[in-house]
């Protein structure tokens, strides 16, 4: 633990995982969390390897009481990053819980028992739908009460509560996770959001040189790593995953009129993700040169796939585009990366493999040197999954 200033107000971030909240804030501040709380020994091995100064407990919040965690010192900030899952549409028709969904109440614990001078609050876009449940589905007609409860609660304890949500993308991640952010502040003074830094590369304010253009997907794939052809698997690849890489091909190679260049001459490429389609038309993947999906706790959801292209002829091989961000990476293997490798008259060969966790950090905005190779790699994929972008520009 720090040696600390008894004077320095101290910064807590409950539900820490793997440390992306973390990060960002030491970033923001300069100065390193003091208090970390998350009930995962494999989340709290990644955070403590990378913050060994903060002070944490592997344990449930509920379980920590925060008057004995802070020791008579004050609260400058408190983060919260209650699990999102039960919030979330992509939970589908499936039965929510709601003593998961009532995790934020920890928020409030906090404000009563030590008052912090600013709380912030991350969670999915859903969370201002917060409202009763019954039989493990949320009542329709209380949609967002809850919420409005949660948040004047809050404000009867003396805070100024904002929220909005913000795109990561937009502020220099290459991913498009979309998130709400909230904050409460008790101290009197304004509260200041962040201005984008960033924007589509199309965009009149990215062309005019007012905002830099988004980060692109292609920066984060580690072209090192081999991919090994699918016709020398063991196993052939199941059915839906020929069609979506296919549907892929025709979409982002064969039929795009500006592919973008990869580092081998001779292949192009686009992800594919392993979300289910509605349609036979519906393309679960995306162009490299788009954000990366969000990233979620349920397990990895993208793979890195090679595949032969069909090349234009002016002597140069071409791919797909890469210069936009990636969609939202999610806790599963979703994507995979598709080269088109090709001998001037049709395809060669198509390769596989699924995107890495070194990847998957990088396109969530970790800083380069971030040590995540923690436990196995579905942890790691996890941690990523379940994590906050702490990257708010540019490393450079």
């Amino acid at each position: 633990m720090n040696q600390l200033n008894l004077f320095r107000e101290i910064i807590v971030d409950n539900f820490a995982g793997g440390g992306g909240a973390s990060t960002g804030i030491e970033l923001a501040t300069g100065l390193s969390v003091d208090i970390a709380i998350n009930h995962d020994p494999a989340a709290i091995a990644m955070h403590k390897t990378n913050h060994p100064e903060t002070e944490h407990y592997c344990e449930s919040v509920w379980d920590v009481e925060p008057k004995e965690a802070v020791k008579g010192r004050k609260v400058g900030l408190a983060w919260f990053s209650p699990d999102c899952t039960h919030h979330s549409k992509a939970k589908g028709g499936q039965p929510v819980k709601q003593s998961i969904r009532g995790l934020a109440w920890i928020a409030v614990r906090w404000a009563i028992a030590v008052k912090p001078r600013v709380i912030m609050l991350e969670n999915v876009e859903e969370f201002k739908d917060w409202g009763p449940v019954s039989e493990g589905k949320p009542i329709k007609e209380q949609k967002g009460q809850t919420f409005q409860s949660f948040v004047k609660t809050l404000e009867s304890l003396g805070y100024e509560v904002q929220f909005r949500e913000l795109t990561a993308c937009d502020y220099g991640a290459p991913t498009i996770r979309k998130r709400f952010l909230m904050v409460a502040r008790c101290d009197g003074k304004e509260i200041v959001w962040p201005k984008p830094t960033h924007g589509d590369p199309k965009s009149l304010l990215v062309q005019t040189g007012k905002l830099k253009p988004w980060r692109s997907s292609y920066e984060i794939i580690d072209w090192s790593i081999g991919v090994p052809s699918i016709f020398s698997r063991k196993r052939p690849l199941v059915e839906n995953t020929m069609k979506r890489i296919k549907r892929g091909i025709d979409k982002f190679i064969v039929n795009n009129p500006s592919p973008v260049m990869v580092p081998d001459k001779s292949k192009a490429a686009f992800l594919i993700s392993y979300y289910t389609e509605q349609s036979e038309k519906d393309v679960r993947g995306l162009s490299l040169d788009r954000p990366l999906h969000t990233i979620t706790a349920g397990g990895n959801r993208f793979g890195l796939v090679t595949v032969a292209f069909l090349t234009k002829y002016y002597g140069q091989g071409v791919g797909q585009r890469l210069d936009e961000p990636l969609h939202t990476i999610t806790t599963k293997d979703r994507f995979a990366l598709t080269t088109v490798c090709t001998n001037g008259k049709r395809i060669a060969d198509i390769g596989l493999r699924m995107l890495q966790p070194n990847e998957l950090f990088a396109g969530q905005g970790f800083p380069p040197g971030y040590i995540y190779d923690i436990g196995k790699k579905t942890d790691q994929i996890r941690r990523v999954g379940n994590s906050v972008p702490p990257i708010k520009d540019n490393w450079a």
